[in-house]
């Protein structure tokens, strides 16, 4: 990984160490997941229907992309630092609010008030470009999501343990204790890299047009998206095929669960090593080949009537990989495509990625029952995959369009 600027562990004079960087992406990766396991007691306590409990996750991924049109901006205005610390005190008084939640509406609306804490996931990477090349900020983004990976892959487990152990509200007594943890971290570490200078709201949000109308923007967003979608849906209907199809226990729910973050740390590793060599596209392209690749399999065996637990479990660590391969690519080319908007890109790329997911969630969640079986699920995770593989081909030939059409007028 390349050198970066001036950075000092625990001084906020400089930019921050990544250990930091990688805390804020992983407290962001670990709200996201960590309680699932316990979704069927939570819909006992709160006297509703598991489908309603579901409305957890697709709510959180909505209001996660309303906010990430506006933290964009609001880092580039204001700075990275003041934004990150009121995000993170915020989430974790909404954790409390969650653990002393009336009914499962008030509970409901504090979760989605939770996805404050996208900002560490959005602005980690912001940073990341703030700080070096564009290339090399796919290497040091890969870095940070593969230190990021390793929570995914065992907060599920730990979310499980503690739910029998002490019940579902310990996860979010856990999510306060951490969001208070790294504000301390984050307010002694973290100097400010943005170095925009927009004077109004007004001169801000005028350059979304400048993204919008940018056709790389897009080919790189809707990778991201579609790469991205596969686990969102996994995220929407996984619970209830452990839980429901196969009759598994919260501990046991968590340990399956983080089969994906397995090949997320291969895909990341990956990424950090080799996306400055191999070049964003190309390693955009091989992530999206190999999510759909893991996903055909799936409805494959799954049509062959051989299908499992460890069968279904075992084949999302290709989701995992292609995703670890795909998004820090995917990410940094979408903010190399107007560098001095850097922030406004990692959130409005954000956005349309994460809402695309919470749209995936919502209906893999509501078509699966008993008499379906996991095949809905497999089918929504392999078109999204599909059509990831389609948008960076895009990119691609737009590329050497434009490739092409620079070296006639040279």
């Amino acid at each position: 990984m390349p050198d970066r600027p001036n950075v000092r562990f625990l001084d906020r004079s400089t930019p921050p160490h990544i250990f930091t960087l990688i805390v804020l992406a992983s407290l962001a990766a670990l709200s996201m997941n960590m309680f699932l396991p316990s979704l069927p007691r939570m819909t006992t306590y709160f006297e509703t229907d598991y489908r309603i409990m579901q409305l957890t996750i697709a709510l959180y991924l909505g209001m996660n992309a309303v906010l990430q049109i506006f933290l964009g901006p609001l880092s580039d205005r204001f700075g990275r630092r003041p934004i990150l610390l009121w995000s993170i005190a915020a989430f974790a008084v909404l954790s409390v609010g969650c653990v002393y939640a009336p009914n499962v509406e008030t509970f409901l609306v504090l979760r989605a008030a939770q996805a404050v804490i996208v900002t560490g996931m959005v602005l980690s990477r912001a940073i990341a470009r703030d700080m070096v090349p564009a290339e090399q900020a796919a290497s040091m983004i890969g870095f940070i999501v593969m230190g990021m990976s390793l929570v995914p892959m065992f907060s599920p487990a730990i979310g499980g343990i503690l739910d029998e152990a002490f019940g579902w509200k310990s996860n979010f007594w856990a999510f306060a204790i951490l969001g208070a943890a790294t504000l301390i971290l984050v307010w002694a570490d973290l100097g400010e890299t943005s170095t925009a200078n927009f004077t109004s709201f007004k001169q801000q949000f005028s350059t979304y047009p400048e993204l919008l109308t940018s056709h790389r923007f897009w080919g790189y967003t809707l990778a991201a998206m579609f790469a991205s979608g596969s686990f969102f849906a996994y995220l929407g209907g996984a619970p209830f095929v452990a839980s429901e199809l196969y009759g598994m226990d919260p501990s046991v729910v968590g340990f399956y669960f983080g089969a994906p973050a397995v090949g997320y740390l291969v895909g990341n590793f990956i990424s950090g090593r080799y996306s400055v060599t191999i070049g964003m596209r190309r390693m955009v392209w091989i992530g999206s080949t190999l999510n759909f690749a893991g996903m055909a399999i799936a409805v494959a065996v799954f049509a062959a009537g051989l299908g499992s637990a460890n069968v279904f479990f075992s084949l999302m660590t290709f989701v995992g990989l292609g995703n670890g391969m795909v998004l820090p690519n995917a990410n940094a080319g979408m903010m190399s495509v107007r560098p001095h908007l850097a922030g406004t890109a990692a959130g409005l790329g954000g956005a349309i990625m994460v809402g695309g997911g919470a749209i995936l969630s919502a209906f893999s969640g509501s078509v699966l029952t008993q008499d379906t079986g996991a095949m809905p699920l497999l089918l929504i995770m392999a078109a999204s995959a599909f059509l990831g593989i389609l948008a960076i081909l895009y990119v691609i030939k737009r590329d050497r369009e434009l490739a092409t059409a620079q070296g006639t007028h040279g």
